[in-house]
């Protein structure tokens, strides 16, 4: 059995210790004040949004919070229910609170990734985290995670306003490739690798996020039963969901996701497709590791021209 941490506890059902919280965020508001971090108010989000670049305030907010006093809490519409907006109070910094089940393999693997000297690793490209707040009594915890400055971090990986330049294109395919050799180097599968699941602060950085499905292994069978995410490869269809190899699992999900960025910024680079097919060979054994994947890469990005062309006069 793959030792994954915090997921030892017989005591614990497997499915539910990994299946998102909804936590009843006003009951935790004075906890997570006590360490140093504030839930978003009506004020909060009314301040923040008068010092944005129009000063437009969302017309959900508008509506929804119309009768709320100041001091209510205000929940993003655009966020699931187990995370929350907030500010940390010594510096007014922009956090995201995300709750989790205490004993998820989630908060093992993030705690894991964000223990020095991993959180330091220029190949991590995790989103920093603040802190870990637990509440052992409610099985629950809360990952405080930085937010990007100026800007929050963004799931439109592409700014309609501005073409994606293709030196630019390539280096955040480059991140989300490093991160994915970061992780399989310390033996962790990311298991939901998409475009959903990459976020960017529109600075040049680039993070994974959503690591519910998310595994660590130590030794022994890393065969996953009954297997969910995104991006299905070949193997777990045929095997009735199990999946025999989720480093092999990440690598093609990697390929599905260079492949839908492309479509996405406008690229049609014959060379990057050249590069995903072995990563989608059908069998497993047969797909190159994400350390042979990177030094393909980098080998294809050296000897590509014109990397500071825009989609519309892409290298074919």
């Amino acid at each position: 059995m793959p030792a994954s941490p915090g997921s030892t506890a017989s005591s614990f059902d497997e499915d539910e210790i990994n299946s998102r919280v909804r936590p009843h965020w006003p009951s935790y508001r004075s906890i997570l004040k006590l360490r140093g971090f504030q839930l978003d108010t009506v004020e909060d989000v009314k301040a923040f949004y008068s010092c944005s670049a129009n000063g437009r305030i969302p017309d959900y907010f508008l509506v929804k919070h119309s009768g709320d006093t100041d001091d209510a809490l205000c929940p993003d519409a655009g966020l699931p229910d187990n995370l929350f907006r907030g500010t940390r109070i010594c510096d007014g910094a922009k956090v995201v609170i995300k709750a989790v089940h205490l004993h998820s393999r989630e908060l093992s693997v993030i705690k894991f990734l964000s223990t020095p000297p991993l959180r330091h690793d220029p190949m991590n490209h995790c989103i920093p985290v603040l802190a870990f707040i637990e509440v052992a009594q409610d099985s629950l915890a809360f990952i405080v995670m930085e937010q990007a400055s100026p800007l929050l971090w963004s799931s439109q990986l592409i700014d309609d306003e501005v073409p994606c330049r293709l030196d630019l294109f390539l280096a955040a395919l480059r991140q989300c490739i490093e991160h994915c050799v970061f992780m399989h180097k310390h033996q962790v599968a990311h298991l939901d690798i998409s475009l959903r699941n990459l976020v960017t602060d529109y600075q040049g950085h680039y993070a994974y996020i959503d690591y519910e499905l998310s595994r660590r292994f130590d030794g022994g069978s890393i065969r996953i039963p009954e297997f969910r995410t995104t991006e299905i490869p070949p193997e777990c269809e045929l095997s009735n969901g199990d999946c025999p190899d989720p480093f092999k699992a990440d690598v093609w999900a990697l390929a599905v996701l260079i492949l839908r960025a492309c479509k996405l910024a406008g690229y049609c680079i014959a060379e990057l497709v050249q590069l995903t097919r072995p990563m989608l060979n059908e069998n497993p054994a047969d797909r190159p590791s994400l350390d042979e994947v990177l030094r393909a890469f980098d080998n294809m990005v050296s000897i590509i021209p014109n990397l500071d062309q825009s989609p519309d006069s892409t290298h074919q």
